[in-house]
């Protein structure tokens, strides 16, 4: 879906300001209540915005230990079903199907590398699963992130 100047400016205040209201949102952005609410509405049902809710720092939980573990799985059983029980798996936040030398990539923390020992071991009794390979991450260079893509998005001719 393409995004126009509007819409950029929109998502990027809610992004940083999450909590604005739309009736603020409007007064900023010097635009009806109704079009702040319309082009949110818009935005939310085609997808583009998938969700207002909080950010949440694992290491503020007392998860401060980040690793990524790339899986080889049987080819018998497909992906969704490793995904389904992974997704039974608290400390993975996340997991993709990924092309190249293995299968499916998971962002996991953990407590500390004793922890993350326990974790592996989790994903690795998953059926399904043949091989794991993990890497800590020592520090995030760049977070995740948005609002970059959203910019050149909505300023593309």
């Amino acid at each position: 879906m393409a995004i126009d100047e509007l819409d950029g400016r929109l998502i990027e205040l809610f992004t940083v300001e999450p909590r604005i209201g739309v009736l603020e949102a409007s007064r900023r952005l010097r635009v009806a209540r109704g079009t702040v609410q319309a082009r949110l509405d818009r935005l939310v049902r085609d997808g583009v915005i998938a969700g207002f809710g909080p950010e949440i720092d694992t290491a503020a939980l007392g998860y401060s230990v980040a690793a990524f573990v790339t899986l080889q799985l049987r080819q018998a059983g497909g992906h969704d079903p490793v995904a389904d029980r992974l997704a039974q798996v608290p400390e993975v936040i996340e997991a993709h199907t990924i092309t190249g030398p293995g299968d499916m990539l998971c962002r996991i923390v953990a407590r500390d590398n004793t922890d993350l020992q326990r974790v592996l071991d989790e994903i690795v009794d998953v059926a399904g699963v043949e091989r794991a390979s993990s890497v800590i991450s020592l520090a995030t260079q760049i977070p995740y992130r948005t609002l970059p893509l959203v910019r050149a998005a909505s300023t593309r001719p």
